[in-house]
């Protein structure tokens, strides 16, 4: 296993990373264990979460199986994106993250958490107030170095100027998407996280599935797609699945590319995401103990210079195909944000 320094904290991650999105809720508590005891034994010395994953029930099981390891892991856990019931029960709020925290910190059975990352940006909450709170939260000893999620590279380079301005803790990394079919992170994220020291810890390396050579071009637009409703234009061509039609013909040139080089599809997948050098970590989500082990057989793959070339011929760098895989809606893509009233 590669480790590679987080930003400029002098801490060493795997060059993957254990996610457990599925802990709790999509893998029963016994099946998780297995995994992070697999992944572990592997190499693997940072494990993401988040509050929201299984509502609480990803970090309580991740810290019971780390309970007599933690001193060899790295727990990586978010905030910000809780399913609240109650007013104040969730977001970026002073008073929300101190209890957020303490809450995730029981179900951890730990002291400190290595990475507390802001899962969500919120555009009514000051950088100021989140920072000032992760940095109140350091120094007790709470946590140790602080992150976003989902963040766009104008909002990282907002965050770094108020971290200078004061000064307090600065985030140190950054969790996106990061794919073959989902290069957007190339367009700008990446020369900010080069500018600023920032680890980037990319997610979804098959695109939610997409990208473990299972689907053919028309399968998807035949299941998921809609008939228009508007009248028009849109009575004549389906915008989803013309959409369908091209990605999926995306999906079988990169398949036929895997084809040839005599590898898999899902392996040359997350291999190209290690192969950018911005990319400190590739987070593994898996379901079951098989998928892991899968992740595991195909992690040692580098691609060639040839392949690389040849997956920018049939995805530009910097582009996006499968747009229909949004994680969040910012505030400003709403219609009253996008539209002149008059």
């Amino acid at each position: 296993m590669e480790y590679r320094y987080l930003g400029k904290t002098g801490t060493k991650v795997s060059a993957f990373a254990l996610g457990g999105s599925s802990f709790g809720s999509r893998a029963s508590e016994e099946e998780s264990i297995k995994m992070i005891d697999e992944a572990l034994d592997y190499g693997i010395n940072l494990i993401d979460t988040s509050n929201r994953y299984g509502n609480g029930e990803s970090e309580r099981i991740i810290g019971k199986a780390i309970k007599n390891r933690r001193q060899n892991v790295l727990l990586a856990s978010k905030f910000g994106a809780e399913a609240a019931h109650e007013l104040n029960h969730s977001g970026a709020s002073r008073r929300w993250i101190r209890t957020a925290v303490e809450q995730s910190l029981l179900r951890l059975q730990t002291d400190y958490i290595d990475l507390y990352q802001l899962h969500l940006p919120f555009e009514f909450v000051a950088y100021e107030e989140i920072l000032l709170t992760l940095n109140d939260l350091a120094r007790e000893g709470k946590i140790h170095h602080i992150g976003t999620s989902n963040h766009l590279g104008w909002q990282m380079v907002q965050a770094q100027a108020i971290s200078d301005r004061y000064p307090i803790q600065r985030f140190v990394s950054e969790q996106t998407p990061y794919s073959l079919i989902n290069r957007r992170m190339e367009f700008e994220l990446a020369e900010v996280a080069k500018q600023y020291d920032l680890s980037l810890l990319v997610y979804s390396p098959l695109s939610g599935g997409l990208l473990t050579g299972k689907y053919k071009a028309g399968q998807a637009a035949q299941s998921d797609s809609r008939a228009a409703t508007l009248k028009g234009y849109a009575d004549t061509l389906d915008p989803e699945l013309a959409e369908n039609e091209y990605k999926f013909t995306i999906i079988e040139k990169l398949q036929e590319l895997a084809n040839e080089a005599g590898i898999l599809l899902a392996d040359m997948a997350v291999a190209f995401t290690q192969s950018h050098p911005s990319v400190t970590s590739t987070l593994w989500g898996p379901r079951t103990l098989e998928q892991l082990k899968a992740y595991i057989s195909g992690a040692e793959l580098r691609l060639g210079t040839d392949v690389l070339d040849a997956i920018d011929a049939i995805v530009p760098p910097g582009k996006r195909i499968d747009d229909k895989e949004q994680t969040w809606t910012p505030e400003w893509m709403s219609a009253e944000r996008r539209r002149r009233w008059q």
